[in-house]
């Protein structure tokens, strides 16, 4: 079952701790924490940039207390880290190791980012800027203790009335492994996979196609009534067909390098991390349930011993349905989505018909509820907003910079005026964007979403 940390709500001047009747003052902002009710068993409370305690592994303090957490390393606590407890004990507050990895991770990530290509004049354009070899070291990371082992592109099967050209294959993001020296520092052989998110037309389009589809990815059963939201779907699934060599699709490229590397390093205690931002949060989550439903993971004859799987997911939309959600837990697939609360693509799809659709005080699911979408996995929530700078709000650099630095505010006041403006702006784009994409049922969605965040930060 989904758990979800939910951030406190944030007011300016003061900061409040639990179990203090009295407020001290600070200039980082007042965290409310919020109440206890029955009818939720999530776990509350979270990171937050006002204040955060580093503790060792709750885990381990039932059985010593006298050692400080310093003498608990990553290589003996790497299942708790990658999910094997669903982080019980990890999120409240956030343990070190566990925030250490989630930024490692996310670095890994936004290290698709600068590797990209954005120079229209290049002839790289759109694809990545280094070879296999050199790229984590091109981007700062050759330290990192993983060498990449294949570049992953990806065809989205969308036309865009508005745009020319075929549509073909992009670069996605990367395969990586971690070094022998690595694989003593972290207790494995970690197997990792990163995608980035939206950038070209093709694939925003293929983000809001918003229609449930059965991912029908086990050729031996193909479980209907699991369905995924049909963009993310095309985008992993398409072939680049109309090319003169034939681009494999996303997902022939990696399941055929994820194969490769279990078959290479069988014998070795292994891990599957997948990584991704946005749109790649997508894929991301579509690999990793593909790769146990198909069974690559299981390491024995009786399917008994896996080789554990977990996505980290950094502002990631909803992928698919509540049949889709009860398929991966029962596979094992492990999930921590670090989520901004003020994100608005973690609401999509589904703004309105998700997970949370339900009567009677909680307790029952509609008859359609088999049909709306559903957020899979454990939820690191933050909250973080610039009205200066609305699209902070999904920035991973942000999100990875709260995470390394909770006390750095994001926060800043500005005249009332600039506020409505840039509001007013948004809004314009958004109203410019649905004359283009009629058929898009999200872009109303996003108008709303625009005037309710307006409300709430300039009030």
């Amino acid at each position: 079952m989904a758990s979800k940390v939910l951030m406190p709500s944030l007011k300016l001047n003061n900061v409040t701790f639990p179990g203090d009747n009295k407020t001290q003052s600070h200039s980082f902002g007042q965290v409310s924490f919020p109440k206890k009710t029955g009818v939720s068993s999530s776990r509350q409370l979270v990171i937050t940039r006002s204040c955060a305690v580093a503790v060792k592994p709750a885990a381990l303090m039932a059985t010593s207390t006298a050692k400080p957490a310093t003498s608990y390393t990553l290589s003996h606590l790497w299942r708790e880290v990658q999910g094997s407890n669903n982080w019980e004990n990890l999120l409240e507050p956030l343990d070190p190791l566990l925030r250490n990895e989630i930024i490692r991770y996310g670095e890994f990530v936004a290290a698709c980012y600068k590797a990209f290509d954005l120079d229209s004049s290049s002839k790289r354009y759109l694809n990545c800027k280094y070879g296999k070899k050199n790229m984590l070291k091109e981007v700062g990371m050759e330290n990192s203790g993983y060498e990449v082992s294949k570049y992953i592109y990806a065809t989205p099967d969308v036309n865009i009335p508005i745009q020319n050209g075929a549509t073909c294959g992009r670069w996605i993001g990367y395969v990586a492994v971690s070094s022998d020296e690595a694989v003593k520092r972290i207790g494995r052989r970690d197997l990792l996979i990163t995608f980035r998110g939206t950038v070209t037309n093709h694939e925003w389009v293929a983000n809001f196609m918003s229609s449930l589809t059965p991912a029908r990815l086990d050729p031996h059963n193909p479980r209907p009534q699991v369905k995924v939201e049909s963009g993310f779907l095309s985008l992993y699934t398409s072939e680049e067909a109309d090319s003169k060599f034939g681009l494999e699709s996303c997902r022939q490229q990696l399941l055929s390098e994820v194969s490769r590397l279990l078959n290479k390093y069988k014998g070795e205690e292994l891990s599957i991390t997948l990584a991704g931002h946005s749109m790649g949060s997508a894929l991301a989550l579509l690999l990793a349930y593909d790769i146990a439903e198909l069974g690559l993971n299981r390491t024995d004859t009786n399917h008994q011993d896996q080789i554990p799987i977990t996505v980290f997911s950094f502002g990631g939309p909803r992928v698919g349905n509540s049949s889709f959600k009860q398929r991966c837990e029962e596979l094992g697939v492990k999930v921590l989505r670090i989520a901004n609360v003020n994100d608005p693509i973690t609401k999509l799809p589904g703004v309105f018909f998700n997970e949370n659709l339900r009567v009677l005080g909680g307790r029952y699911e509609l008859p359609w509820s088999c049909s709306c979408y559903a957020h899979i996995g454990v939820e690191l929530a933050l909250d973080f907003f610039n009205v200066q700078n609305p699209s902070c709000v999904h920035d991973l650099e942000t999100y990875i910079s709260l995470l390394r630095w909770p006390k750095r505010s994001v926060h800043s006041k500005i005249d009332e005026n600039d506020g409505v403006d840039l509001w007013n702006r948004a809004r314009g784009f958004l109203l410019n964007a649905q004359n283009f994409y009629i058929c898009l049922p999200w872009i109303g969605a996003a108008i709303d979403m625009v005037n309710m965040l307006q409300s709430q930060n300039l009030s």
